[in-house]
């Protein structure tokens, strides 16, 4: 178990749902982390050299920002559509919108990521997961230049997509049912082999964002458990990072090398909680992953 001495507050702020950490190594002097408060329709940046944050309102909640492989901006996904998304000094400004997948009412996305061919993987979710209605209503995307597809469904939140270093694997989860699963991911982008991969229980709290490491270690955030774990291949729980905060939500590799891990937080109802929805960095000993572009 790491030193919680050693994990740093880097942003003392106040998300009310902090996600989506994306590391740019080409902005700014050393690069920049960017990450999104959903439920505060906020997009924050911070840079690693100055250690100063920015941050600007949206018109839309934002739940996530993947690089485009142009390098004009980013693709976005708002709480009800996906956009083309470019970001300077005056802040974001909306330039096209893409193709979207239709949802029942009450759904918005949620959480994405891109593997190494360049396409986008990402889910939705019930906004509010209590509200009445059919379970599991969320459901998991595929957008290529082969156009978008519904690659899974029957998710309560889907929840966190990364993808091992090789290529082969790639993990989805399920928050509310506390349960990650793996898939087979082929070259051409195809899933199959969906199996359970890791399940939380009691004090765990529930699986959230997540990325893998260099060496196919899978770090989660841990909803409702305070922590960030990271597992081995094979499942086998290998580090804990104990966080001061209780609603972990996500985790992204960062730093000019890649080995500081940055972690997003929630503050919504933990009001009590003084760094709830703080911004958190630590050196775990090990390096990430670059963040691949969207191609499509």
């Amino acid at each position: 178990m790491v030193d919680g001495s050693m994990i740093q507050c880097v942003w003392r702020g106040r998300a009310q749902l902090g996600e989506g950490p994306l590391w740019c190594a080409e902005r700014g002097e050393a690069g920049q982390l960017l990450f999104v408060d959903i439920l505060g329709r906020t997009l924050h940046v911070h840079d690693f050299a100055s250690g100063r944050t920015r941050s600007w309102p949206l018109d839309e909640a934002c739940c996530w920002l993947a690089p485009r492989a142009d390098g004009d901006g980013f693709i976005a996904g708002l709480a009800s559509r996906l956009v083309h998304l470019r970001l300077d000094e005056n802040g974001p400004r909306i330039v096209d919108a893409w193709a979207t997948p239709e949802e029942p009412a009450g759904n918005r996305f949620n959480d994405a990521a891109v593997d190494a061919q360049g396409r986008l993987w990402f889910g939705s979710m019930r906004e509010n997961e209590k509200e009445s209605g059919e379970p599991g209503q969320g459901a998991f995307y595929r957008l290529d230049a082969a156009g978008l597809r519904r690659v899974d469904h029957g998710y309560g939140v889907a929840n966190g997509p990364a993808i091992s270093p090789d290529g082969r694997t790639l993990y989805h989860s399920d928050t509310v049912a506390g349960i990650v699963y793996a898939f087979d991911l082929s070259l051409e982008g195809g899933l199959s082999g969906k199996r359970e991969h890791l399940r939380f229980h009691g004090a765990q709290g529930y699986p959230d964002g997540m990325t893998c490491d260099v060496e196919g270690g899978l770090w989660v955030a841990h909803w409702g458990g305070g922590r960030v774990s990271r597992f081995l291949p094979d499942g086998t729980l290998d580090e804990t990072l104990i966080l001061p905060a209780s609603r972990v939500t996500s985790c992204a590799f960062g730093g000019p090398e890649l080995d500081q891990l940055y972690i997003t937080t929630a503050a919504d109802g933990r009001e009590q909680e003084a760094l709830a929805g703080s911004l958190f960095r630590v050196a775990p000993g090990i390096r990430g992953l670059s963040s691949p572009m969207f191609a499509a």
